[in-house]
């Protein structure tokens, strides 16, 4: 008889100036799509669509049909503001400039 009792579990959201992480439980089976949408995190953040962010778990990228395990952290991924090698350069030209003067 498979285990019918709540998985705990997390759901974390950040941005610049405000982030959250929310403990909450969900029914085995759920996926980490589901667990999303059925967090607080629509509500905190209604500007952004939960249904379409990408997500992961502990840092791993997984796809929306992903079955949840007791503990796991589901994480939703915004959209990079800069290139990170971009900035890197851009960095290390004012650094050099810096330097040069």
């Amino acid at each position: 008889m498979p285990d019918s009792a709540p998985l705990n579990i997390e759901a974390a959201y950040a941005e610049p100036g405000k982030q959250r992480l929310l403990a909450f439980q969900v029914a085995p089976g759920t996926t980490a799509r589901q667990a999303v949408l059925q967090s607080a995190l629509p509500t905190e953040f209604p500007h952004v669509d939960f249904a379409a962010a990408p997500i992961g778990i502990f840092g791993k990228k997984v796809k929306d049909s992903t079955p949840l395990r007791v503990g796991d952290r589901v994480e939703v991924y915004r959209a990079l503001l800069i290139d990170p090698k971009e900035n890197r350069r851009r960095k290390a030209a004012a650094k050099q400039k810096k330097e040069a003067t």
